[in-house]
């Protein structure tokens, strides 16, 4: 659906509200981005709060971060950088959205990427969360990190950073920043409490089978899990971690290497946030009734 410049600045300027008040960012922390064409992106300016954006803020950038408009006062974020990596090596890709969620900034911080599958629908919609290496910000450092993630991953930690998410509209790539957030959380308060039960390989490949028959958007390096489950064995029982160990695959980054799923994307009148919200729902209901059967 065609939405006007005003449009997609007001609709920047909503998402910089949503991460403020959800407390992902503090004081003018985050930036994001959508992009227009090939030349042509709306990004969040430097040094203003997200939660108390305007659209006139907005800034207008050409393929290298240049100013395409007179802005006023206001400037680009210094790192549009590494959006602009996210584009180039992803075509799917229509928008990026940086922030700080605390707790998977906490797993960033501590060297720990969100790798177990421990929910039905972080398998489904989020995939793993690996981390890139450390980068100083505003250099090519950062973009440059992120590329051995790019192609199968939809959201990536950055050590001792925050974290970046993207997707084929604006609304998905929030979605999936809130969806990393809630899973670090999560997986936080399993451990508090003894140690998450990740859930076995037979039916994690249930679950990307779903996303395959939904049509989620985006790239899943999670086609393959462990040699049993993919010669026809539906119950395996292992889980993804012993998988791992068992078969020597990389711990680090658990699904790094894999197959991705292909890249989709949305699909006409498009996965937009009710549309998102539609299909979390109705994915959520089959779960539940594969799991009481």
């Amino acid at each position: 659906m065609f939405k006007s410049d005003y449009e997609i600045k007001k609709e920047l300027c909503e998402i910089g509200r949503r991460i403020y008040n959800d407390g992902f960012v503090a004081a003018n922390d985050g930036n994001f981005s959508v992009q227009i064409d090939p030349d042509t992106y709306y990004v969040t300016p430097t040094g203003v709060s997200k939660g108390f954006m305007t659209p006139d803020m907005i800034c207008k950038v050409d393929g290298q971060g240049n100013l395409k408009e007179s802005n006023g006062p206001w400037k680009p974020s210094s790192e549009f950088k590494m959006h602009l990596k996210v584009y180039q090596q992803r075509p799917d890709v229509k928008a990026v959205v940086h922030a700080h969620p605390p707790i998977a900034t906490s797993f960033a911080i501590a060297g720990i990427p969100l790798d177990k599958l421990i929910m039905p629908e972080a398998i489904i919609f989020l995939g793993a969360v690996p981390i890139a290496q450390y980068g100083t910000p505003s250099t090519m450092e950062i973009p440059e990190s992120l590329e051995p993630y790019l192609q199968d991953y939809d959201a990536i930690l950055l050590a001792n950073h925050g974290a970046l998410s993207f997707g084929c509209d604006l609304n998905t790539a929030f979605f999936r920043m809130e969806s990393t957030e809630f899973y670090a959380k999560l997986l936080f308060y399993a451990r508090m409490l003894g140690g998450e039960q990740e859930i076995p390989c037979g039916e994690v490949k249930k679950l990307v089978e779903l996303r395959k028959q939904f049509g989620v958007p985006g790239k899943h390096p999670m086609e393959k899990l462990c040699p049993g489950c993919y010669a026809g064995d539906d119950t395996c029982s292992m889980s993804p971690t012993e998988a791992n160990e068992k078969y020597g695959l990389e711990s680090s980054a658990v699904y790094h290497g894999f197959q991705p799923l292909p890249s989709q994307v949305c699909p006409t009148p498009g996965i937009n946030g009710k549309d998102m919200e539609s299909l979390v729902a109705e994915v959520t209901r089959k779960v539940l009734e594969q799991m009481n059967k």
